[in-house]
């Protein structure tokens, strides 16, 4: 039977990178035509071992961005003022764009709005935790002030 290479995830046969058993015809028809897999030869099995590397050292990479993005987030403090009434209450509201517009005009960290956990807008003066998600499953508190506009 001859070798084959995943280049990507297959259901039932394997994970991309791995080097798998399967019939000449199923590779030949199958997985070749819609790039899943590729004859397994020494040189593309080093090519996928490479290519299995640089995907490990750019997901680490990525990850100690995203610690270091923690930490600078988590000793941030944002200041955002709004129009409010003698009460406290904002004339509208604070969403999570406006916090991640205070995030990249203080850190100058671009944060996708989407990331910012917000379960509702904030509508009263005062202090806020906000929660945002810089990756997959990493989150920081962010401490959001909101102030009367003058």
């Amino acid at each position: 039977m001859p070798e084959a290479i995943l280049l990507k995830d297959v259901e039932g046969l394997g994970e991309a990178g791995t080097v798998v058993d399967v019939s000449p015809g199923y590779l030949r028809n199958y997985l070749a035509p819609r790039k899943l897999a590729q004859s397994a030869t020494s040189a593309s099995i080093a090519a996928a071992q490479r290519r299995l590397e640089q995907a490990e050292t750019a997901a680490r990479e990525q990850s100690e961005r995203a610690q270091e993005n923690v930490a600078l987030l988590s000793k941030t403090v944002l200041t955002i003022s709004h129009r409010a009434g003698d009460d406290g209450r904002l004339f509208g509201s604070v969403t999570a764009k406006e916090v991640a517009d205070a995030v990249q005009q203080a850190r100058g960290l671009k944060i996708d709005h989407r990331k910012v956990r917000l379960e509702e807008p904030i509508r009263e003066l005062g202090t806020h935790m906000v929660e945002i998600e810089v990756s997959e499953g990493v989150t920081a508190s962010v401490k959001t002030m909101v102030v009367e506009e003058k």
